[in-house]
């Protein structure tokens, strides 16, 4: 069986793609599809390569049993472009950003996180870094939601009928 790989993309990848990230990781593995499904994150900005994820972000995740803390974050690089078959933007500034860098004839591999939510009405991930708690339980919400999107259109691509 083929493989696919999808990347998350935020501003400072210390907040929203790190935890869509782990949410996907174990949605995939509930799935048995962590050798078919290859994940990642990353940001669109420099500021904190190397660091791990907001430790109010690690805490709101790990209520909820996902587990944050060995991811580091990463800036997006050209490579991504060829690494990757999506390139999901948890905002439409990163999705601009990201969309800045692409190379010709790979724009179809980038996309807003939220296109794969259900019953929800809004086009971006909330950024809880100048929040409360409550932003990051929100994140929690709207990534769980559309991780199980990204996971039924990546069976999809696989060519596997939905669980």
């Amino acid at each position: 069986m083929k493989s696919v790989a999808v990347c998350f993309v935020c501003l400072g990848n210390i907040c929203r793609s790190p935890t869509a990230e782990a949410i996907m990781r174990e949605q995939v593995e509930r799935a048995s599809l962590a050798d078919h499904i290859v994940i990642d994150s990353a940001g669109t900005g420099d500021w904190h390569v190397g660091e791990p994820p907001d430790k109010r972000a690690q805490a709101a995740a790990q209520r909820r049993g996902y587990d944050l803390a060995p991811l580091r974050a990463r800036q997006i690089a050209a490579e991504d472009f060829d690494r990757f078959d999506l390139l999901l933007a948890m905002d439409e500034v990163n999705l601009g950003n990201v969309r800045a860098l692409c190379p010709p004839g790979s724009e179809s591999k980038v996309r807003l996180l939220m296109e794969f939510a259900e019953h929800w009405d809004v086009r971006e991930v909330a950024d809880p870094y100048f929040g409360g708690a409550e932003g990051f339980e929100l994140v929690l919400d709207q990534c769980e939601n559309a991780c199980r999107g990204v996971l039924e259109h990546l069976r999809v691509a696989l060519g596997l009928a939905a669980a």
